[in-house]
């Protein structure tokens, strides 16, 4: 196994006092209208959600999903429209949203198998890195699913690289997905609660133990598998991949949210704590949520009326509930800034027969955007993007400026004052005033990546020559003909009109912008220019 890689050593990094620009228009001012010198940089709560659609939240169009306390969100800050993953799948938008680096530009950052090695470099810097050095007490609570240690591991053992190696100072994570093996909590590098007379064996090649599967014992399972999940059984549902040992430290599913929600809650009140509550924090807290299997706690059952997929996302909703109980009980609403978004589009049957089909009513869980998960069409990555901080960001607005999570790491880097090294961040532009409210614009351009590369400028779609999917799942595959497909998506929201024929010179743009992206970053990245 490699050692541990060496850490890039990262300059001296600078806070800044919160210049006014960050009082937005319509904002509470603080004292005579400015933060004051001596305010320290805010708090953030980075709350990512797992495919979680634009009308999954209750203020968002095609939602008939009760979800307060994220509504309570929109009522007091920024609601964004065209917000966007950088991917239409976990792995490769949780490696763009850390690094400000497009995941196609390096190999390995598909969807990370549940024994993968860290898909990041340690050598490079990341968001935690960044507010590390600024600092801030930085902790990533949740689904992980960007790999750990150099793959291959020994769970038995300390693994690593792992978040620590990338600025996290805490981490209590799931290693990939809840349908993948191992099923257990990782916590500061080691797995929690293992019986070292029960060792851990996890195989995604070779079959291993003689456990029967999923495909042998689908009668006994408690959720039914319909696709590609039927492998080892752990809690009554069927994974991919094989794992035998751990049996202690086996999460179950029904009270996984629960256990993160409280480990991300013991972080902040010791974050909070630290030196007088003086400094600073930083966590994101992933949920699992509505991932499969979709197995919320019982006392959710039929709170959405769309089965447990919609149930799923009521839990989701209460774990936020308590995340912002926590900050009103403290007296940190007002020093924090909190974002919600999600790591992709949305899809219903994604593995597993829990009726997400047959139940959905009339819940539309891309709103007007077409397909969700996998997809290069705008469903894919068009996600809800909730910003609050208040005092800072306008209390009960709507934006429609163009957002990509790849900005996020040298936009919060800007907020702090952290100075970004060079070559470090490379496609990601300091969008902050777009963030806070301030530019009604957002990005000129932004990649989506689906099996393939498409572009967004403005009103303007341009999907490549190609196959990709459509609907929700189950899916269609489409072709996409020469030379493309262009939409207006101010006109057409659903992508059911292709002008490719009609304005070739705005395809041929768009194709060209592409390209050039494709080739390298842009060198004005980050520049605030306007096409």
């Amino acid at each position: 196994m490699l050692g541990r890689p060496m850490r890039r050593a990262l300059p001296t990094l600078v806070l800044l006092a919160l210049p006014t620009a960050c009082t937005s228009p319509g904002a509470a001012p603080g004292p005579e209208g400015a933060a004051s010198a001596s305010e320290r940089p805010p708090n953030v709560l980075l709350v990512y959600a797992d495919d979680v659609g634009f009308g999954d939240v209750g203020c968002y169009e095609g939602s008939r999903t009760p979800t307060p306390h994220l509504d309570r969100l929109a009522r007091e800050g920024l609601r964004f429209t065209d917000a966007h993953s950088s991917a239409a799948t976990c792995t490769p938008s949780r490696f763009a949203l850390l690094t400000g680096r497009y995941a196609f530009r390096r190999e390995g950052t598909g969807v990370a198998s549940g024994d993968a090695g860290l898909v990041i470099d340690p050598a490079d810097v990341t968001l935690a890195d960044l507010l590390k050095g600024a600092g801030y007490r930085t902790g990533v609570v949740g689904k992980w699913h960007l790999g750990l240690g150099a793959g291959g591991n020994d769970w038995n053992r300390e693994v690593a690289p792992n978040p620590r190696d990338l600025g996290f100072d805490y981490h209590f994570l799931m290693p990939a997905t809840g349908d993948r093996v191992p099923c257990v909590y990782f916590e500061q590098g080691r797995v929690v609660g293992l019986d070292p007379a029960d060792p851990i064996a996890v195989s995604y090649g070779e079959r291993i133990g003689t456990a029967p599967s999923g495909e042998e014992a689908r009668d006994t399972l408690r959720q039914d598998w319909s696709h590609g999940h039927h492998d080892t059984i752990v809690n009554g549902v069927s994974r991919i991949g094989w794992m035998t040992g751990g049996r202690a430290a086996r999460w179950v599913d029904e009270t996984m949210p629960d256990v993160f929600t409280e480990r991300a809650l013991e972080f902040l009140a010791r974050a909070a704590d630290r030196d007088g509550g003086a400094a600073p924090w930083f966590l994101l807290f992933a949920s699992h949520d509505v991932h499969v299997p979709r197995l919320p706690h019982p006392r959710f059952a039929g709170a959405s009326g769309q089965g447990p997929r919609g149930d799923a996302m009521v839990q989701l909703d209460a774990c936020v509930g308590r995340l912002l109980r926590f900050l009103d009980e403290r007296g940190l609403a007002d020093d924090t800034l909190v974002i919600f978004a999600s790591d992709n589009g949305p899809v219903l049957d994604d593995g597993y027969r829990d009726g997400a089909v047959e139940q959905l009513g009339d819940h539309d869980p891309g709103g007007p955007w077409r397909a969700g998960k996998y997809s290069l069409f705008e469903g894919g990555t068009r996600t809800p993007f909730l910003v609050r901080w208040p005092g800072r960001v306008p209390a009960g607005r709507t934006s429609d400026a163009l957002v990509g999570q790849v900005d996020l790491a040298r936009s919060l880097a800007a907020l702090v004052g952290a100075d970004v090294p060079p070559g470090a961040l490379p496609d990601a532009r300091d969008e902050l005033d777009a963030l806070l409210g301030q530019d009604p614009l957002g990005r000129p351009h932004l990649v989506h990546e689906a099996r393939g590369l498409a572009l967004r400028r403005g009103r303007w779609k341009y999907v490549p020559p190609g196959r990709t999917s459509d609907g929700l799942g189950p899916w269609e595959t489409v072709v996409v003909e020469p030379p493309g497909a262009l939409f207006d998506l101010r006109a057409d929201p659903g992508e059911t009109r292709d002008l490719a024929g009609e304005r070739p010179e705005t395809l041929a743009e768009l194709r060209d912008l592409l390209e050039r992206i494709r080739r390298a970053p842009l060198p004005a990245a980050g520049s605030g220019e306007r096409p």
